[in-house]
């Protein structure tokens, strides 16, 4: 755990964000904190979290840090363990963490880009759902991942391939645990001016997007 821990010994509510330092993973942890959730934040920048906590404290909440890598499937052991350990058990778990690689042709794309795509977009969630899923089930938690409409379309074969086959794992969980839990939810995001949208489109005007802070909140509100 991170040595900025701020956590309390009991809180009321705790949410797992994975991908927290940057874009919706990074709003939604703090509109959750806002909202009274103890946060426990994932991420592979340091500084990125370090950003977010202080914003957190800033604003009355309380978030633990966690600088790992969540495609580190050792690491994802240990995190599920010390969650285990202190507190028993998760009430939501957000899964942000999404690599995008460049914009190719099909016949372009580079082995290196596809093979990180697999291993942040499906391989690390299909790690991360047997890891959660107990501490979900000990918390009566729900799980949230964040759908996007771009698989299939030109360009977009290593971010939307991995990305629709992330999606397809998730909603076969949603479907297996509709009766015995935890929840799993779907949202779709309206377009934001984040950092792997700005890689997409460099050259769109960002003024008509959503503020990621605003689609959190709304988010966080559907809970």
């Amino acid at each position: 755990m991170s040595k900025t821990d701020t956590a309390p010994l009991e809180p009321k509510k705790l949410a797992l964000v994975t991908g927290a330092s940057r874009g919706l993973g990074c709003a939604m942890a703090e509109s959750l904190a806002a909202s009274g959730w103890h946060v426990m934040a994932v991420a592979r920048t340091v500084g990125g979290l370090e950003e977010l906590d202080d914003r957190i404290q800033a604003a009355g909440g309380t978030a633990t840090l966690a600088p790992l890598d969540v495609t580190d499937e050792n690491q994802m052991k240990h995190l599920a363990d010390s969650i285990a350990a202190r507190w028993g058990g998760l009430q939501l778990w957000v899964h942000a963490a999404i690599h995008a690689a460049p914009l190719a042709p099909a016949g372009h794309i580079a082995g290196k880009d596809m093979t990180k795509s697999v291993a942040t977009n499906l391989t690390a969630t299909a790690t991360l759902i047997p890891l959660i899923e107990p501490l979900l089930r000990a918390g009566n938690g729900a799980a949230m991942f964040f759908d996007d409409i771009h698989a299939g379309e030109k360009f977009f074969g290593s971010y939307g391939a991995t990305k629709a086959a992330q999606m397809a794992l998730v909603r076969s969980w949603q479907a297996e645990n509709v009766k015995i839990g935890p929840q799993v939810l779907i949202e779709t995001p309206a377009p934001m001016p984040t950092a792997t949208r700005a890689r997409f489109f460099p050259s769109e005007d960002r003024a008509p997007l959503a503020d990621p802070r605003a689609e959190a909140a709304r988010i966080v509100a559907l809970l």
